[in-house]
């Protein structure tokens, strides 16, 4: 996927072990500045730079219990857009 908005979606029942190597991989990825998202039906680049919003979340009701981390930033290739010069008036 080349498009400048692209997604990625996946979900599936895995056991801790595959989890853990998922895990190990976004590790990697952020370390080398890129990560590859993927499955058979499609796949999605993203480039790592920068500082990031991390936000971890976990919680146990009702006998099930979850985990989510969201990390989000700004892609490095993705120009900036200048909002020009600030006004103020009084």
């Amino acid at each position: 996927m080349s498009d400048d908005n692209a997604r990625f979606r996946h979900e599936s029942l895995q056991d801790a072990k595959t989890i853990k190597t998922l895990l190990t991989a976004l590790s990697k990825g952020f370390s080398k500045g890129e990560m590859t998202l993927g499955d058979e039906d499609e796949e999605l680049v993203l480039k790592v730079d920068g500082l990031m919003n991390v936000r971890i979340k976990g919680e146990r009701e009702d006998g099930r219990c979850e985990f989510s981390l969201r990390v989000r930033w700004s892609d490095p290739a993705a120009p900036v857009a200048s909002k020009g010069k600030p006004r103020i008036e009084s």
